[in-house]
C-alpha cells in the first residue's frame, strides 16, 4: 500500500477496525456471540450486523450506490429501532459475517470509484449536517464509528472469556502484567478517592 495515498490510509484504518471486530467472534459458541452483555443488549453478533447497516448506507445511498444487500432489519425499525443490533434465533452466523464482508466489498468498491471530494448525502442526516458531505468525511466517520464499536466488542469479549487485545497477531497490551494484582491496584484506588 502506498502511505502517502490518503485514501488507502483511511482504508488501511478502516479495514484494521473491521479485522478487530471479526476476531471477537472466533470460537466463541453461538450463545456466546449472541448473548447480551451490557444494560443496553450489547453483544458481538450485533455490532457486526449493526457495522453490515452502517457501511451499506454510508457507501451506497449517500453516494447513489446502493449495493442491493437485503436489510430486513429495515423492516422492523419502527417496532424495534435496535433491530440491527442483535441477531434473531433463524439468523445464521455466517451469514451474518458473509453480509458484513459484502458490506466491505461493496464500500471498497466506491471508495475506488470516487475521489476523495465526491460529494453525498446521507439519507437519515437533517439537511444543514450534509452540506458538506464528501467521500472523505464519511471514510473518517465510519471509521471513528467502526473502532468505536470495535473498542466495544473488546469489551464485551473479555467480559465472556477473558480474551483481550486488537488482534490476534498483535494484542496491542502491555508484557508480562499480573492482571489480577492490577484489578486490585486499580479497585482499591477507586474505593481510597471514594473515601472507602
Amino acid at each position: 500500500m502506498n502511505e502517502s495515498d490518503p485514501k488507502a490510509a483511511l482504508q488501511r484504518y478502516l479495514q484494521n477496525a473491521r479485522g478487530a471486530l471479526l476476531w471477537k467472534l472466533d470460537g466463541l459458541s453461538e450463545y456466546d456471540a449472541r448473548r447480551p452483555l451490557t444494560p443496553t443488549g450489547t453483544n458481538l453478533l450485533g455490532l457486526v450486523k449493526h457495522l453490515t447497516s452502517v457501511e451499506l448506507v454510508y457507501f451506497g445511498e449517500t453516494f447513489g450506490r446502493p449495493s442491493g444487500e437485503p436489510k430486513p432489519w429495515e423492516e422492523e425499525w419502527d417496532t424495534d429501532p435496535n433491530a440491527d443490533l442483535w441477531a434473531h434465533a433463524d439468523e445464521a452466523r455466517a451469514e451474518i459475517v458473509d453480509g458484513y464482508r459484502r458490506a466491505w466489498a461493496h464500500t471498497d468498491a466506491t471508495v475506488a470509484a470516487l475521489e476523495l471530494d465526491a460529494p453525498g448525502r446521507v439519507p437519515h442526516w437533517p439537511d444543514d449536517r450534509n452540506e458538506e458531505v464528501t467521500l472523505h468525511r464519511i471514510l473518517v466517520h465510519v471509521i471513528a464509528e467502526t473502532h468505536r464499536h470495535a473498542g466495544h466488542a473488546d469489551i464485551v469479549r473479555e467480559l465472556i472469556d477473558g480474551a483481550a487485545g486488537m488482534r490476534e497477531d498483535n494484542d496491542n497490551l502491555p508484557e508480562q502484567v499480573a492482571w489480577r494484582e492490577h484489578w486490585q491496584r486499580v479497585e482499591q484506588a477507586a474505593k481510597d478517592a471514594a473515601g472507602g
